[in-house]
C-alpha cells in the first residue's frame, strides 16, 4: 500500500546520528535513488523537523456538510472523496498546496463514497449505495460491480484482484474481467477493513468484533479458507478500522480499542510483536507507515494526528487539527517526504515539514 514517494524521515535521522558517531557509515543508497531531486542536507533537515514536530499548518479546503472523506496521495496528485465524488488535485511543488480546481472528477455513485484505492490503470471506489465502481484513469469509462446490499466500507486491489467488505457482513472477491463477484465469504459481522498481501496469495479482514471475538482473520485467496485468526481475548466492539501491509510478513492494524499493533505473520498468530496505545483512550481511525521507523495515526477526537517511532512505546509528536469545541475524527491521512495531509469531517489540513525552525511561531 505504500507508494514509492513516501519518505523515511526517522530513518534518515537515525543514520545522521550514526554518522556522527561513526564517520565511515554512508546513507542508504536507496534513498538517493528515491529522492534524487532533494539534496541530502535538505532531507536530513526535514527529517529533524518531523522528529521535533516543526511544521507549518494550513487548511487547504473547507466544506459545510459533515462528510466521511478518504484520501490517496500519488506523487504530486492528491485524491479526495467528498460525498459522491472523488476529486483529483495537482499539488504545487513549492508549497504543497492544492491547485485551485481539480483536474479530474470521478463520479457515478448514488450515495457517498466510503473508500477508494488506486492502481496504475484504475481508481476503484466503494459507496454507501452498495456498489463498487472501477474507473479508468485513462478515459471516462467506469464499470459498476453490484453485489453488496449495504455500504461498502472498505476495499483493496492488486493485479486485477479486488477484495471488498461491507456493512452487510460479507467479504466479496472480484476480478476485473467480470461484473459479478467471484466468491462471497459470510463473516456475520460488519467488515471495517481489508488488505491484500503484497504476495497476492492471501488477504486480511478486520471486522467490528461484535458477533464474534476474532476481528482479524487471514484468508487464502485461491481456496478462500481462513488460514488463521490474529490475536486473542479482544474485547467486544474492538473493531479494526484500518490496516497496512509493510511487507509480506509485517502487518499494522488499528481500531476502536485504541491500539496500533504490529503483527509478524511468520511468528505465532496469537500475539502481536509490538503495540502502541493512544494515550487519551481515543479510537484510531487510520494509520500510515513510512516503511522504516515512522507511523502516523489519526484519532477519533479533535482531529489529533500522532507521529510514532516504532522503536519507542510513547508518542513522538502530536498535532490537534480541529478547534475546540468542534471535534472531528481524522478519517484518513497520507504523507510524503515533506508533507502530511489529513481529512476531517469538514476540512482538509496539511502539515509542511520543510520549514526553517527560525520562522515557525
Amino acid at each position: 500500500m505504500l507508494a514509492s514517494h513516501v519518505a523515511v524521515p526517522l530513518g534518515l535521522l537515525h543514520m545522521r546520528k550514526l554518522q556522527r558517531r561513526f564517520g565511515h557509515i554512508r546513507l542508504n543508497p536507496v534513498w538517493h535513488k528515491r529522492y534524487p531531486h532533494i539534496p541530502l542536507k535538505e532531507r536530513v533537515r526535514i527529517a529533524q523537523n518531523w522528529c521535533d514536530g516543526i511544521c507549518k499548518r494550513a487548511v487547504l479546503l473547507k466544506w459545510r456538510t459533515k462528510l466521511l472523506p478518504w484520501l490517496q496521495l500519488e506523487r504530486d496528485v492528491l485524491f479526495l472523496s467528498q460525498a459522491a465524488n472523488i476529486e483529483a488535485y495537482y499539488l504545487h511543488q513549492d508549497s504543497g498546496r492544492l491547485q485551485r480546481n481539480p483536474f479530474a472528477i470521478y463520479s457515478g455513485h448514488s450515495g457517498d463514497v466510503c473508500h477508494f484505492v488506486l492502481t496504475d490503470l484504475h481508481l476503484i471506489s466503494g459507496g454507501s449505495d452498495g456498489k463498487i465502481l472501477v474507473h479508468s484513469r485513462m478515459s471516462d469509462m467506469a464499470v459498476a460491480l453490484s453485489g453488496h446490499n449495504q455500504e461498502v466500507n472498505c476495499l483493496d486491489s492488486k493485479d486485477g484482484l479486488i477484495i471488498s467488505g461491507s456493512r452487510d457482513r460479507t467479504v466479496r472477491v472480484w476480478t476485473l474481467t467480470s461484473s459479478y463477484p467471484r466468491d462471497t465469504i459470510p463473516l456475520y459481522d460488519r467488515v471495517w477493513s481489508v488488505a491484500i498481501s503484497p504476495t497476492r496469495s492471501s488477504f486480511v479482514t478486520g471486522t467490528a468484533c461484535c458477533k464474534n471475538f476474532s476481528p482479524l482473520r487471514i484468508w487464502d485467496v485461491e481456496r478462500l479458507e481462513c488460514v488463521c485468526s490474529l490475536g486473542s481475548e479482544f474485547r467486544r466492539g474492538a473493531g479494526v478500522l484500518d490496516m497496512v501491509f509493510e511487507s509480506p510478513f509485517q502487518l499494522f492494524t488499528c481500531g476502536y480499542d485504541t491500539f496500533i499493533r504490529l503483527w509478524d505473520l511468520r511468528l505465532s498468530p496469537r500475539k502481536c510483536v509490538m503495540e502502541w496505545e493512544e494515550p487519551h483512550d481515543s479510537a484510531l481511525y487510520c494509520i500510515q507507515t513510512d516503511g522504516n521507523h515512522m507511523i502516523a495515526s489519526g484519532s477519533s477526537y479533535y482531529g489529533v494526528v500522532r507521529l510514532w517511532d516504532r522503536r519507542q512505546t510513547k508518542c513522538l509528536q502530536f498535532f490537534q487539527l480541529s478547534s475546540d469545541p468542534v471535534s472531528s475524527p481524522v478519517y484518513c491521512l497520507r504523507f510524503s517526504s515533506s508533507h502530511l495531509y489529513a481529512a476531517l469531517a469538514t476540512t482538509l489540513h496539511s502539515l509542511d515539514f520543510r520549514q526553517n525552525p527560525f520562522y515557525i511561531r
